[in-house]
């Protein structure tokens, strides 16, 4: 099957998850990258361009030209990777949605409610795919995971507890990355809860198919003059009982991305941390703890399914970037050719993308209010 013809927004020169999204969509071979809009300064966008061996007739100014003129082509852009900071990402989405061209987006979403709808109207309008880059959902083992908690392996679940925690917001910092997480502008409302906490919350949601009802959030902003949270502490209350804690803080020295999930049912528990996601920790009630590998003995089916190399050669973070985009290629492949898209063929949409925008709101809100409990509507 021919490579999909891939565009970029965002991600130029010294852009960290630009260079992440590219190595993710090159890894199966599914994606070649054509086209670019990498940057809202002209110069910088073409500079970038040519580092990557773009043609210049195909590296754009700006995301709108770019959108028209590859819409155009016959040779155009079949999907385009949007990359830059989340108050640009409802305006260029689209863009291309509305000219039929798939979008895979970072996340989160926007960085306001308002233009999440949007947002969510204008992939519902589109007969093009929205794919969201909760990248963390791709490992084969949160894939394993998410298959034994729907199989029953756990019983009922009753406690989940999520948390991700990193250091590298604990002073003051001006650099690129810092400089646009961190303002209001171009983040959003959330901060910490934004940038980590969606992924989370994703990922609990993902693993877990609850559906979250309530929330008390208690959120701060540590460093002297910030303006958006760099930690907060969110109780969960899910649809059936279940209840959950959260945890995200950018201002926890000794962590570097420490994403961690557990779940507990009536029967069994799981653990998982990120910093090390080849293995998984399943322990039966009144058993012994069981260690299961990626690529090892009782891999499921839906682990398997996303696992490229064999049990003990490690795979990691790009791999699971990678996934999600492998997962877009097959969806992307089942329209062109008119089919279903199978059903085994998992990434987040714009949906999710919502509830995770619903989900920093609420937290904001709740903590507005004293840690009041609030909905996520």
């Amino acid at each position: 099957m021919r490579p999909i013809r891939l565009g970029m927004v965002g991600g130029g020169n010294d852009a960290f998850i630009g260079g992440v999204h590219r190595i993710a969509a090159r890894i199966d071979g599914r994606f070649q990258l054509v086209a670019g809009a990498l940057s809202s300064t002209p110069e910088k966008a073409q500079a970038s361009g040519a580092a990557l061996g773009l043609d210049p007739a195909r590296t754009y100014d700006d995301f709108k030209a770019m959108a028209i003129r590859e819409a155009r082509l016959k040779d155009g852009i079949e999907a385009v990777a949007i990359v830059t900071p989340n108050h640009v990402h409802y305006a260029a989405a689209r863009e291309f949605l509305k000219r039929g061209i798939h979008v895979i987006c970072d996340k989160p979403l926007t960085s306001t409610m308002a233009d999440a709808r949007k947002l969510v109207k204008a992939a519902e309008d589109s007969d093009a795919l929205f794919v969201l880059t909760h990248n963390y959902t791709g490992y084969p083992l949160m894939r394993q995971a998410r298959q034994m908690v729907a199989e029953g392996r756990l019983g009922k679940i009753r406690v989940v507890q999520v948390e991700y925690a990193q250091d590298w917001l604990s002073r003051a910092d001006d650099s690129k990355q810092a400089a646009w997480r961190t303002d209001p502008e171009r983040s959003g409302l959330g901060g910490s809860t934004g940038d980590i906490g969606t992924h989370a919350f994703n990922l609990a949601s993902f693993v877990t198919g609850l559906e979250l009802e309530s929330l008390s959030a208690d959120l701060q902003a540590f460093v002297g003059g910030r303006a958006l949270d760099d930690n907060a502490h969110v109780m969960l209350r899910f649809a059936g009982g279940a209840r959950g804690m959260l945890w995200c803080s950018q201002v926890a020295p000794g962590n570097e991305n420490g994403l961690r999930l557990r779940i507990y049912g009536e029967k069994a528990g799981l653990e998982w941390a990120q910093e090390n996601p080849n293995q998984l920790w399943f322990t039966e009630l009144g058993q012994p703890k069981q260690l299961l590998t990626r690529g090892g003995a009782g891999a499921t089916s839906d682990a398997a399914r996303v696992t490229r190399i064999p049990g003990g050669h490690p795979e990691g973070y790009l791999e699971a970037f990678a996934t999600i985009y492998r997962e877009a290629a097959d969806a992307i492949a089942a329209h062109r050719e008119g089919r279903k898209v199978a059903d085994d063929v998992l990434f987040p949409t714009v949906q999710d993308g919502l509830k995770g925008m619903q989900f920093v709101a609420a937290c904001v809100r709740s903590s507005q209010r004293d840690g009041a409990w609030v909905t996520l509507a």
